[in-house]
């Protein structure tokens, strides 16, 4: 009787440490699959920072407008009365896209202009085309390399010793249409006109070099239409060729069996 209950108390056992070794296995499994769970949503997070996280990651404090102000005529950018402080602002006004001068250009020593560029002292903006805002939406690897640009751009840019503000301009490709950049003091230090005008020839080499390349691809594309098109002829032409050859043949077949008939009735 004593042997019986030994057994049952023993099976009893042996069923709750099965039970709480399955339990323990569930949560290791749940807590293992949740630490990955984790791991996947910070390297997704991660993957998925967006163009304006990086900036201001990187420039924290920095100004990040959505507007396409790649088209600002150059002649009235570089003015110094062209009111450039509005994009160092949380709201812009889009009324400064159609700005356009009303009399002579101030000197850049005046006070009103050297008050102005005081007043962005060693801040930063950026203007970013809503095309390309989705292009670097869609892909991260696109934004990464726009922002290592503009990083790169910024520190070519900068005065030694100096607090500088830097104001760009990117285009629907990523590529830096305008920029601003003046120190602490109110001097100014770009884009002078000899930068502006090597910026405006490597822009013009950059749009050369892509209208080449479009038109390699496109000239590839018609290439290769144009060889499917004679492949499709010369399979037309031998699937003619085989059509014909066969009623060649058939028609020497049933001449050959009314002869062979005719004979035999003979």
């Amino acid at each position: 009787m004593n042997l019986g209950l030994s057994n049952l108390s023993n099976n009893h056992y042996l069923n709750y440490m099965s039970q709480q070794s399955k339990v323990t296995e569930q949560n290791n499994s749940v807590g293992f699959n949740g630490i990955l769970s984790t791991k996947a949503a910070e390297k997704t997070a991660k993957t998925e920072c967006s163009f304006k996280d990086m900036w201001q990651s990187r420039f924290p404090g920095a100004y990040y407008h959505t507007m396409d102000a790649s088209n600002i005529p150059q002649g009235v950018w570089e003015r110094n009365d062209f009111p450039f402080e509005k994009f160092f602002q949380s709201d812009v006004d889009e009324s400064v896209l159609n700005w356009n001068p009303n009399g002579g250009n101030p000197a850049m020593d005046s006070s009103g202009v050297q008050s102005r560029l005081h007043s962005i002292s060693g801040q930063k903006s950026i203007v970013v085309p809503p095309e390309l805002e989705e292009k670097m939406k869609n892909d991260p690897a696109l934004a990464q390399q726009v922002m290592a640009k503009v990083e790169s751009f910024i520190a070519t840019n900068q005065v030694p010793g100096r607090i500088c503000s830097h104001l760009i301009v990117l285009d629907e490709n990523g590529e830096i249409a305008r920029f601003r950049a003046s120190s602490h003091g109110g001097n100014f230090t770009g884009p002078t006109e000899a930068e502006m005008r090597q910026f405006e020839a490597e822009q013009a080499a950059k749009r050369k070099r892509r209208a080449e390349y479009m038109h390699i691809v496109e000239e590839s594309s018609l290439k290769r239409l144009e060889i499917e098109q004679e492949q499709r002829a010369d399979q037309i032409k031998s699937e003619q060729l085989d059509n014909a050859e066969q009623h060649y043949q058939q028609s020497v077949y049933d001449k050959v069996i009314e002869s062979y008939e005719k004979n035999t009735l003979a």
